[in-house]
This record gives C-alpha cells, structure tokens and sequence, in this order.
C-alpha cells in the first residue's frame, strides 16, 4: 500500500526506515546503558549483531521484541493467561479498547500474544508526554505505536484528535492494522476502570458517515480487560493521590514517569490475566440512533465498561480488599485468617515503600484496598444488572 504522508508526524516507522533507526539506537549511548541495565548477561556485540539483522518491523517484534516482552514476564510474574482469541479472526482488524493499569505492559502483552498465536500485529497509541527520550521514540515506533499528543490548547486539542481518528480509521480501513487503545487518558490509578466518552467521540471523527454509531462501527471496537494480582505502581499511585490532595496543583514530573515505566516494568506482578471479549458491533445496532452524540456516548462507554467488568479474574487480595472496604465479610468464605495476614503484609510493604514527609497512613491505606476492590464492585454491578447507563 502507498504511503500517505498526511500522518507523518504521529505514524509508526515504516520498514524502510528500520534498519537507520536501529543503527542510531546502537550508537545512543542511554540505549546502550539501559540494555546493560536491563539484560545484564547480555553480551553487547551478540545483541548489536542481532539488531543489525533486523530490516522490517515484523522480524524485529517476533525475533526480539516479543522474546524480550515474554522473557521480562517470566522474571516478574507467577503466569500470564490469554483467553478469548476465540472471539476474534486472524482476518479481521479490531480497534481493542482495554482498562489501562501499565503505561508500557498492558499494549505488550495484548501484542506480544497476539505475535506469538500468528495474528497480525496490532498498533499501539501512546501519548506523547511518555517519549521522554530520543531512544524511547524510535523504540516504540519500531513496535508499531502511534503518537497521540497530550498539552495542547483547546483548539490544537480539537485539531489533533481529529487527525488521530483519521489516522485509526485509514489503520483499520485501509491498512488492515489492528490497534489498541486506552479506555481512557492515562491510567485510572484508583482501579475504577471507566471509558471516557471524549475518547469515543475522538474515536468516531475519522468516519466518513457523520453518524456517531456507524463512524464508531468503522472501527471495531473490541474490548479487553487485563488483570493484575498485584500491581507494582500501587505504592506510587497512592502517593499521587495523596500529593494531589494535599496540593492540588500538584504535577507529575518526567522523573516521576520514568519511574513508574520503570517500577511497571520490573515489579512483581503475580497472575496476570487477560481476557479479550466481544466486538461490540452487535451491541452498537440495537442503540437508538435519533439520540444525541452525548447519550450515545454514555450508552456506548457502558457497554464497553460491562464487557471490560465482566472479565476480570480476582485474586484473594481482591476479596479482601473489598471486605474491608465495601464488602462487610461478603466474600470471608474464599480467605483465611492466614491470607489476611499475607495481604496485610504486602500492604506494609508497599506503605513502606512511600517517601512522603507526612504520610497520611489511614488514607494511603484506604486508596490501596481502593485499587484492588474497585474490580470487584464494578464487576457485581455489572452481573447484577444494575449497572447505569
């Protein structure tokens, strides 16, 4: 397919362009630090001689990328599980639209398997305050992301998103690509995994229908919910909250994401589940199309937000959590005196973790419990049917 240079500035590298910018990786001195860092059994000539084979971004991904995703999973977890490759085709391109709980993980996993079960390689939108260095944008361009730009003023917003749909819609349309996206803008770090209905609206501007349901069908929304027993970024999450409460100007610094990709990254996470659900299309066809964009929004955001609710995969720090929280002994039956002990361990561990001169002990802990009851609560919504639209 020819090239359209009309996404230039946020597309991924083509693979014309793979073998320059793995020979500018191999010179950048941050790049070389962070593979010794990273893989320090490697042996740098063996690795560079590697990468220098590479001269197409499919043979990079299965013969490098993917191993290292699987080979950093293998340290750092108890297991990863993929269910619902039954729901999708390996013909057919799919706009995934998942919980976010990594910055860097949660894409990863969902392509690495993909890769490994012969599907096509999805793309991935990331936003553009995580490319913090030079090293980190060729590599996730080399991976297939697209850049979506964050900060702007209202109408460079407006203008961005516009052309961030088109360039989704020309993926799925026309180069037969999947993607994967956010439900939302950044992580939702209290667990309350809710889709923003700005992000479906940006989702349906690339359509040529100028109709909110079919622009939005063009796509193929997929849902997929990704489950985490433990999330290493939990102690960081609860010091922002905690940050930001106690001074609402409060900012993230460059420092402070470098951080989290880092603590995502290397962490121990437990199980990890991911469960890919239904295309949504179906569900779009029964929507009431003579509403308004806005109740359109509301009612489609549900609907991914139920699928996403509904296949989560608990862990016993889970139901405890929502006792304490919520729960009123309601799920005692699956723990024991034993497993209290064990999370509240876990849980001090991660308290001691945060470096605040005057943590607020109480509240930290509440927002950890948070983090790992949430799933519960919007999950019993769900199957109770009680969920509002």
């Amino acid at each position: 397919m020819e090239k359209d240079p009309e996404f230039d500035d946020i597309r991924p590298y083509y693979d014309d362009e793979v073998a320059p910018v793995i020979e500018r990786l191999l010179k950048n001195p941050q790049f070389q630090k962070i593979i010794h860092v990273m893989f320090p059994d490697k042996n740098w000539e063996r690795f560079e001689q590697l990468m220098l084979t590479f001269t197409n971004r499919l043979d990079f991904q299965r013969f490098l990328a993917t191993k290292v995703v699987f080979e950093l999973l293998n340290k750092t977890t108890s297991g990863v599980i993929c269910k619902g490759l039954e729901n999708i085709s390996k013909t057919t391109s799919y706009t995934y639209i998942s919980n976010h709980r990594d910055i860097v993980l949660d894409a990863s996993i969902l392509g690495s398997i993909l890769i490994d079960k012969n599907f096509e390689p999805i793309e991935i939108a990331i936003g553009d305050n995580l490319l913090l260095t030079d090293w980190i944008k060729d590599i996730v361009r080399l991976n297939r992301s697209f850049i979506v730009k964050r900060n702007l003023s209202m109408r460079q917003t407006l203008e961005a998103s516009i052309h961030l749909s088109k360039y989704i819609h020309y993926t799925i349309k026309y180069k037969k690509q999947s993607i994967w996206i956010a439900q939302r803008e950044g992580r939702a770090k209290d667990s309350n995994d809710r889709t923003q209905e700005s992000v479906l609206k940006m989702l349906a501007m690339g359509g040529n229908n100028k109709n909110f349901l079919k622009d939005l069908a063009e796509i193929n929304l997929t849902p997929a919910t990704f489950s985490y027993e433990y999330d290493p970024c939990d102690f960081l999450k609860a010091k922002e909250f905690q940050q930001k409460r106690d001074n609402p100007d409060f900012k993230k610094t460059q420092e402070d994401d470098l951080l989290n990709m880092k603590t995502g990254l290397f962490g121990y996470k437990g199980k990890v589940h991911l469960q890919i659900g239904y295309p949504i299309n179906p569900l779009l066809r029964e929507l009431d199309d003579s509403l308004t964009r806005n109740e359109l929004a509301i009612q489609v955001a549900s609907i991914i937000d139920k699928e996403i609710f509904l296949n989560y995969k608990f862990h016993l720090i889970n139901y405890i959590a929502y006792d304490r929280r919520w729960g009123k002994n309601f799920f005692c039956e699956k723990y024991t005196a034993d497993d209290i002990k064990n999370v509240d361990h876990y849980f001090q561990q991660q308290l001691d973790k945060i470096d605040l001169p005057n943590k607020d002990i109480p509240y930290l802990t509440e927002k950890l419990e948070e983090m790992y009851a949430y799933p519960i609560k919007n999950f019993l919504s769900a199957r109770e049917n009680n969920y509002i639209l």
